[in-house]
């Protein structure tokens, strides 16, 4: 017997278009590096973008408060780095999440601080509570937004209006390309305000204590060998007891400082060689030693002092580190640098 069954019309997944995943990697590039070519356009117009950006960074250096980073999802993350960037360049400053604002959050928000708050629409409804709070106690909004028109935009003192580019999601619905232009704006205010303040790598590495980056923005007074560590001699001392000296002390080299203890030269073991078929007890130190060494100061970074080092054909191994008077406080090995550089 032939049973017949009703026929059910098969369901085939949609189509897709599926790029090799290089293309794809490169057809996003291609996209977020056209929306910060509109972002660099809009920067370079005084009219536009530019003169409000000049106006916010003027309003930062100005504050005497801190400055308040605030944004939901995607635009959240963003401002925490910005936040993160800023408080890291000498800009003081804190990241509010917009939901816990509304439940006591607003508490961390001080008279004299400058609040900057992202929202690609300017619409999210989570930033009312904030947007609320700052209208009431007249502290100034810097918006980020690509809506003109926006909530935000209008409660906002100085909006920074980003170019409307198309996402670099095929559907048009990831943020990537919007919150790659709020992360390059929120770098250009760092920097900005970091140039604008004279930013040393000195209090770049005070912020900066731990790992390599502290490391190498340590002064080499941190790294240097002292006292009774340094090979020292003077002017008239046998170069017999100058090879004692340098054995003894493991730097290759030895400083030659004159009566009043300021560095007068330097012995290294090639200016040794050539002196070694001479009467080493009758030949003096000042008879072979380099009459203008290169020395640091105590101030000076272990990544300049490590570039000044190396960057010869031939590397100095050594130095001596002196005081204001040319007396010899230290001494450091390019190898004491070396390891620094890789913590």
């Amino acid at each position: 017997m032939t049973v017949l069954t009703a026929s059910r019309p098969s369901r085939s997944a949609p189509e897709r278009s599926h790029r090799p995943p290089v293309k794809s990697a490169l057809a996003t590039l291609a996209t977020e590096k056209d929306g910060l070519a509109q972002l660099a356009r809009a920067l370079a117009d005084p009219t536009a973008l530019g003169g409000a950006f000049t106006r916010a960074t003027d309003l930062l250096l100005a504050c005497a408060g801190r400055v308040v980073l605030a944004g939901i999802g995607k635009s959240g993350h963003v401002a925490r780095k910005i936040q993160s960037t800023l408080a890291s360049t000498g800009t003081r400053s804190i990241f509010v999440h917009p939901a816990e604002a509304a439940h006591g959050d607003l508490g961390m928000i001080a008279p004299q601080d400058v609040l900057i708050v992202l929202s690609q629409s300017g619409e999210t409804l989570e930033l009312a509570s904030i947007l609320t709070y700052a209208a009431r106690h007249d502290l100034p909004v810097i918006g980020v937004t690509a809506a003109p028109e926006s909530a935000l935009a209008r409660a906002s003192r100085i909006p920074l209006v980003l170019p409307r580019a198309p996402e670099a999601c095929p559907m048009g619905l990831a943020p990537t390309t919007s919150t790659l232009m709020q992360m390059a704006l929120g770098d250009a205010l760092a920097i900005a305000l970091l140039e604008a303040r004279g930013f040393t790598p000195s209090e770049f590495g005070a912020y900066h204590p731990g790992g390599h980056l502290g490391a190498m923005l340590r002064p080499v007074s941190a790294l240097m060998h002292t006292g009774a560590a340094m090979p020292l001699g003077g002017p008239d001392m046998p170069l017999a007891a100058v090879i004692m000296e340098m054995t003894r002390k493991t730097f290759g080299c030895m400083g030659v400082v004159d009566g009043d203890g300021a560095l007068i030269g330097l012995i290294t073991d090639g200016d040794l060689r050539p002196a070694l078929s001479q009467d080493l007890a009758a030949t003096r130190a000042d008879a072979v030693m380099n009459h203008q060494p290169i020395t640091v100061g105590a101030d000076i970074l272990v990544q300049d002092a490590l570039r000044m080092m190396s960057a010869r054909t031939k590397p100095i191994l050594s130095v001596f580190v002196l005081d204001h008077d040319g007396r010899p406080v230290g001494i450091v090995h390019l190898h004491d640098l070396l390891r620094a550089g890789s913590i």
